[in-house]
């Protein structure tokens, strides 16, 4: 039933929960510290996909173990970093700066003429909202940039995972979901005691697990394991516009024209950019070996792989 709805409908999806639930997050910071409520989304997108998927085999398998562990660190360190970020920089700012390493990346790997033009918009945009925040808040602007490289690792990890043979994307994130919250425990659970006694707090923070978690990541393995590497790259481009309205109307932070322009800088540099010519035929070739195999021929549904626009490149750097 999945596979009927277009992925373009899940990452709209994610795109629009990727930062609604931060959002309420931060809200949430004037009742339980900002590790705290990173300690509990995670919480509760462990014990709500663990329930759902029960992935004890999935974590048992050796041939995937090592993958899920690397998606499990990734996914526990970036939520906090993320949330860091927001408590000192508007939703908007963090969220450009996000996607600087696929821009960066797509310019070092394919050098064309129009991943040059992709980077030459980037850089003034992020310079634009930077520039104002560098002298007042210096740790803000670092926490968000850690956080863009992390969250570049959390695509390249999660694509991988949506594309395994052996195991369910949805299996593989609960797995990764249940090391996570195991990862992130010693690091903020000692933040999250004082929301047990607010039940406010606590259905707050079970709110901003679903809408921050559970909701994005599945509709990301679901959206990813379909969508061709153009089209994802492409897509990727609304998300810094989902910060900027969200950040408008749920925290009423207003940008300033300055910032506006800079969001649209990079907005403009990551839709502009594109794979290396190369990196298609190959793809394309692959496709049609895809399709000439025993299993393609026996009617297989699995869908055909789809590669993220960050896992040519290997690594850089992933709400």
């Amino acid at each position: 039933m999945s596979d009927r709805i277009p992925p373009h409908a899940y990452f709209l999806v994610s795109a629009v929960f990727h930062y609604l639930g931060p959002a309420f997050a931060v809200l949430l910071f004037a009742r339980v510290d900002v590790l705290g409520v990173a300690w509990m989304r995670i919480a509760v997108a462990a014990i709500v996909l663990g329930l759902w998927r029960r992935p004890w085999r999935t974590l048992a398998r050796r041939d995937s173990r090592s993958l899920l562990l690397a998606l499990g660190g990734v996914l526990a360190v970036m939520n906090c970093v993320f949330y860091l970020a927001i408590d000192r920089l508007p939703l908007a700012t963090v969220a450009a700066i996000e996607f600087l390493p696929v821009i960066a990346l797509a310019a070092l790997g394919a050098r064309t003429r129009r991943n040059a033009a992709a980077l030459a918009l980037a850089v003034p945009g992020v310079y634009l909202l930077t520039g104002v925040q560098i002298e007042g808040e210096p740790l803000g602007v670092a926490l968000a940039f850690g956080n863009a490289g992390l969250f570049a690792l959390y695509i390249v990890f999660a694509h991988r995972v949506s594309q395994l043979a052996t195991i369910d994307g949805l299996d593989g994130l609960a797995a990764s979901m249940l090391i996570a919250l195991v990862v992130v425990t010693p690091i903020s659970a000692w933040a999250a005691v004082p929301a047990f006694g607010d039940p406010v707090a606590l259905l707050a923070g079970a709110g901003v697990g679903l809408s921050s978690s559970v909701i994005p990541y599945v509709t990301d393995q679901l959206a990813m394991r379909r969508l061709a590497r153009a089209t994802y790259a492409l897509m990727v481009s609304l998300l810094p516009a989902c910060a900027t309205v969200i950040g408008v109307v749920v925290l009423a932070q207003i940008p300033s024209w300055s910032e506006t322009l800079g969001v649209a800088l990079v907005i403009a540099g990551v839709a502009l950019h594109r794979e290396a010519q190369v990196d298609s035929a190959a793809a394309c070739n692959s496709t049609e070996s895809e399709r000439s195999s025993p299993e393609a021929r026996r009617g297989s549904a699995r869908p055909l792989p789809a590669s993220s626009p960050l896992a040519e490149h290997g690594s850089p750097s992933p709400t």
